[in-house]
């Protein structure tokens, strides 16, 4: 690859791409939809809690466990602070969850790692990275909040007043960027395993594992917690496939674009795959439970 095209990669494709998808998920959004938080305040506080508490110490955990190398190890937990993305709201839909659920919490978990995410980048990269011979990538917190306050908050503000001043073209925005976004993402992965391709297959075997055991761990956990508040099943998958689908197109963004490295880049190519396939194993699994409780005339 030319230094030129990775450079557009990393300075555009990427981070246009996760604006798009931001966007494409505030032609969703209206403000009355947030009231789902006083409806149903345990479902959002067992996902966001979920998201935001527990998967980053299955990130730590399973990173020890496999005893991963610094860089492996410090991308794994990277993706294990990012939020949910579209991606998990369109399984959903796809699994017939709760789409209103998903998208609060797919919106909600992004406006706080808008802060989150610099704050534990600033501790974990020299835990992971100091003292181990790795080239350790600069960090300015401040810096990063504002990037992921232009590239994720704005986007989706932006799109929620199209939607209140505009409600018909944000309908036929949305349902144009719907599959748009999924396009998106398999983009950036691709591109970013393309620039990065030989480390990905050096490291498949070695990362492969332990990046499918969080993934697992993530979407079995979200919906064990889910079960023991009492969810329904749609609830229980919805929190299961929102603990476990990560906005991969930022966890790219934030290896590639601000910290400039390829390294780490490469548990988020792999587990951008592994998140899709097991969140589809998930949906089949639930849909048989659901198409069995409709068919003796349960919802």
């Amino acid at each position: 690859m030319s230094p030129e095209f990775v450079a557009f990669v990393n300075a555009v494709f990427v981070p246009v791409g996760l604006m798009l998808i931001m966007f494409s998920m505030g032609l969703t959004l209206a403000l009355r939809d947030f009231g789902l938080v006083l409806t149903h305040p345990r479902m959002v506080i067992v996902g966001l809690g979920g998201q935001l508490i527990m998967l980053p110490i299955l990130g730590l955990l399973i990173g020890a466990l496999f005893g991963l190398s610094p860089e492996l190890a410090l991308g794994l937990f990277i993706i294990s602070i990012c939020p949910a993305g579209t991606t998990s709201n369109a399984i959903t839909f796809v699994g017939r969850g709760n789409i209103a659920l998903a998208v609060v919490l797919t919106a909600l978990s992004s406006m706080v790692t808008v802060f989150s995410i610099p704050l534990l980048l600033s501790w974990a990269i020299p835990f992971f990275l100091a003292g181990g011979g790795a080239e350790v990538p600069a960090l300015s917190v401040p810096g990063t909040m504002l990037q992921l306050l232009q590239i994720t908050v704005a986007p989706i503000a932006v799109g929620m007043l199209v939607r209140r001043f505009a409600p018909n073209v944000a309908d036929r925005m949305a349902r144009w960027l719907r599959p748009t976004s999924l396009v998106v993402l398999i983009g950036v992965i691709a591109l970013s395993v393309a620039v990065s391709l030989e480390m990905v297959l050096l490291n498949l075997a070695a990362a492969g594992p332990a990046i499918w055991t969080l993934n697992a761990a993530a979407i079995v956990a979200g919906v064990m917690l889910a079960r023991a508040l009492g969810a329904d099943s749609r609830d229980s998958m919805t929190i299961g496939i929102e603990v476990g689908v990560q906005n991969a197109t930022m966890a790219i963004f934030l290896t590639l674009t601000v910290l400039g490295s390829l390294p780490l880049a490469v548990t988020q190519n792999i587990y951008g795959v592994v998140m899709i396939l097991n969140a589809f194993l998930l949906i089949r699994w639930f849909r048989r439970r659901l198409d069995r409780h409709e068919a003796v005339g349960h919802p």
